[in-house]
């Protein structure tokens, strides 16, 4: 096998990996375990994951005083959005969910527009008027069903938390370091949020079976280290953009498990509104002016570009 091949079949499993979200989280809810519950443990597993990853690399875990805020910052970013992507998950299809999340690059390049002057290309503006589109093709189904609007709401924010995230990062103090440091100290800080919010909200509870343990553990192996890893290794063979357009199989993953494994239905409208927002995110990316940064900071777990990996 020559590394282009290697490269491409990395980049898919990368981005199918990501999908599995909802096929370990959703049995988690079933038994009992809310959404916070499940990142609170997600997040433990994940995080020492991540150390043996920074480890094995040869890398050290020290950072400078005048970094732990901006870390802090983008903990809280990154926590937010993680938070209300899974309880979106008990609002509507995880499938549907999956997809909505998928415009998240869309937002970066309107951030990037709007925060920084980048120039937004005609294609963007027509990429961003098909995604509107087939998000309104999704929110209201051929039987005059709607989306849940909270369910809607709690995608939107974790998209735009993500986005927001992905644009700080890449343009603040923290941009020459690391990024398999910066995604450490984000789940971190992260994973205090999340824990603060657990808490808080009296939804903590000790899983009190083997198989809640293993989906547990598989939240924080399949879609964090398989899947950073890789990326980064696809990264390095095939390149940024390449992997990026890949990053289209992780909604398209999470609607295979949602109908075949959760029953979910999908109408002759929603999956026209899905390839309308998988094509408009896909052509954005394509276009390159976003790849690099989307590629460094992806999903779960930031990923760095090539030079720096």
């Amino acid at each position: 096998m020559n590394d282009k091949v290697k490269g491409y079949i990395l980049g898919a499993l990368a981005a199918a990996t990501y999908g599995m979200n909802p096929l370990f989280a959703l049995p988690l809810y079933k038994e009992g375990l809310s959404p916070d519950a499940v990142l609170f443990f997600r997040y433990i597993f994940a995080v020492p994951i991540l150390a043996v990853m920074i480890r094995a690399r040869g890398r050290d875990f020290r950072v400078e005083r005048a970094d732990l805020a901006p870390l802090a910052l983008f903990g809280l970013l990154f926590a937010l959005s993680s938070i209300t992507l899974f309880r979106s998950y008990t609002y509507m299809d995880a499938g549907i969910a999956s997809t909505l999340l998928f415009v998240y690059p869309i937002m970066v390049a309107m951030i990037m527009f709007i925060a920084f002057r980048e120039r937004l290309s005609l294609q963007t503006v027509l990429c961003i008027v098909m995604a509107i589109g087939g998000i309104a093709l999704l929110f209201e189904g051929a039987d005059g069903q709607t989306l849940s609007i909270k369910g809607t709401a709690l995608v939107m924010a974790s998209a735009l938390s993500y986005a927001i995230y992905i644009v700080g990062v890449n343009n603040c103090r923290l941009k020459s370091m690391a990024t398999i440091k910066i995604s450490f100290y984000v789940l971190l800080f992260g994973w205090v949020v999340i824990a603060i919010s657990t808490f808080a909200s009296g939804g903590f509870r000790m899983p009190d079976k083997w198989y809640m343990w293993l989906s547990l553990l598989m939240l924080g192996l399949l879609p964090t280290a398989i899947s950073l890893i890789c990326t980064t290794t696809a990264i390095k063979l095939i390149g940024s953009t390449p992997t990026a357009i890949l990053g289209a199989l992780e909604p398209v993953t999470a609607l295979i498990f949602g109908v075949t494994i959760f029953h979910e239905v999908l109408t002759p409208r929603d999956l026209a509104g899905i390839f309308l927002i998988i094509a408009a995110v896909t052509v954005v990316v394509a276009g390159g002016s976003i790849t690099s940064t989307l590629v460094r900071f992806r999903k779960m777990f930031p990923r760095r570009r090539q030079r720096n990996i």
